[in-house]
């Protein structure tokens, strides 16, 4: 009976260890307590409040997560402080679809080359500066156009003639 005592006893050693190290490592993967809305400070509920409405039911890592960025753009500019409010603002407007196409366009976007990031911005800009009536018309063309030819639109929207010749309405 002591021969199989004796083997199982290392064993039995490494279970009991084993799961005396696990406990603090669990321990650390524990979600952080949620914060109520009444426990914030003034500063963070003003940045937060385009949340306000959601904030209890919010997993408790996003609100901390929340809660440190809003102690840093209180020390942002006023100017960018309320454009980040807005942000906050439309993003909760936006449907799981909408934030699902936005999460993937940041993806590519990510992906992309330094002169190509600069070359989106300024194309950017360009359509910004359009009157409402001829940018309302880009994206009524752009809708049109099948999903491949969407990806030579830049090429052929700029000063070289389409693909096609010039054929598009």
């Amino acid at each position: 009976m002591t021969r199989f005592r004796l083997p199982l006893l290392p064993m039995l050693f490494a279970v009991l260890l084993g799961s005396a190290l696990a406990a603090p490592l669990r321990a650390q993967d524990a979600p952080p307590p949620a914060h109520p809305w009444s426990s914030l400070t003034p500063a963070e509920r003003e940045m937060l409040a385009p949340l306000r409405e959601k904030w209890d039911t919010l997993p408790p890592r996003r609100q901390a997560r929340l809660t440190e960025r809003a102690g840093y753009w209180a020390t942002l500019p006023p100017a960018r402080r309320q454009k980040i409010r807005q942000h906050i603002a439309r993003w909760q407007q936006m449907t799981p679809a909408e934030r699902k196409q936005a999460r993937e366009n940041m993806r590519k976007f990510r992906q992309l080359t330094p002169q190509q990031r600069e070359q989106l911005h300024a194309t950017f800009e360009r359509f910004q500066q359009l009157p409402p009536a001829q940018r309302e018309k880009l994206i009524r063309q752009w809708h049109a156009l099948p999903p491949a030819e969407r990806l030579h639109w830049n090429r052929w929207r700029g000063h070289r003639p389409p693909p096609d010749g010039g054929n598009r309405p």
